[in-house]
């Protein structure tokens, strides 16, 4: 697709979408390794910013595991020429060395991408699925779901975020 389409996009369509969620933000990180425990609560402080002639967002962000920091780094895109939402996530807990590929269909209102990683052991590879939700444009919810091989969804990560600047 071309300039025009993109033009469309950022106008009204998925890329002012993406536009709206640039800012400064501060909320609450959330993060469960088993269904019905919370493991960690914290503040967290995120940046996203809109690049790119407004293509694509980066969002930095810092929040703790307990004592231990935790940075990342997160691109998100809509790829008007597939119909798919991507993201490319790095962070100092949660991927390791790793860089996690997510894309999600583009029927989608809302960012929804799957993405998958390894167990560290060679066993099969777990599925993760993230969402991005802006129910008021000051408001924006990054839930995270791990998906177990046997298909298994279950909320591992909550971020809500309140808007500091735009």
């Amino acid at each position: 697709m071309g300039k025009q389409a993109f033009e469309a996009s950022l106008a009204d369509g998925r890329h002012r979408q993406l536009a709206q969620m640039a800012g400064d933000w501060e909320g609450r990180f959330r993060l469960w390794f088993t269904p019905d425990e919370l493991a960690c609560e914290a503040p967290q402080r995120g940046r996203i910013r809109s690049v790119l002639g407004g293509r694509f967002l980066t969002h930095e962000y810092e929040t703790r595991f307990n004592d231990e920091p935790i940075e990342g780094f997160v691109i998100y895109g809509y790829h008007l020429d597939d119909g798919n939402w991507e993201s490319a996530w790095v962070e100092s807990f949660g991927t390791g060395t790793s860089i996690m590929f997510s894309t999600g269909g583009g029927s989608a209102l809302a960012p929804d991408m799957l993405g998958s990683y390894g167990d560290g052991q060679g066993g099969p590879r777990w599925g993760w699925r993230t969402t991005l939700e802006q129910p008021d444009p000051d408001t924006l919810v990054i839930t995270m779901f791990n998906i177990t091989p046997q298909r298994e969804e279950m909320r591992a990560v909550e971020t809500r975020y309140t808007r500091v600047s735009r």
